[in-house]
């Protein structure tokens, strides 16, 4: 049951808590390319790691395999911070409010990063 008990009140959150896409591509797409984006941004890390590390293929000198790893993780946590990132749909509530100021049926909102 229910802890709300006015209509208005149901109808009050349920524009907050529904979501609609408004990044301007096909929503099926979504699914898709969720997936290609997080596989882009994980092949780009063990290729950072591996081109850091490429450096010290032939050498055994100490001093150059440390300053080598540390070259690795700093451009590592490099690529993570400029990886994937889902971002969330726009809530019911603003969709309703931008079409009713525009007037336009259809909108595509992009969200800003």
């Amino acid at each position: 049951m229910s802890t709300t008990n006015s209509p208005q009140e149901k109808k009050r959150v349920s524009l907050e808590r529904d979501r609609r896409n408004t990044y301007g591509e096909n929503s099926k797409s979504s699914r898709k390319n969720i997936r290609q984006g997080k596989q882009r941004s994980h092949m780009l890390e063990r290729r950072v790691v591996t081109q850091s590390l490429a450096v010290i293929k032939g050498s055994t000198d100490e001093d150059a395999a440390n300053a080598a790893e540390s070259h690795a993780r700093v451009r590592l946590i490099q690529s993570k911070r400029e990886a994937f990132r889902k971002t969330p749909d726009t809530p019911l509530k603003d969709v309703l409010e931008r079409k009713r100021v525009t007037g336009r049926k259809f909108l595509a909102i992009v969200p800003l990063k």
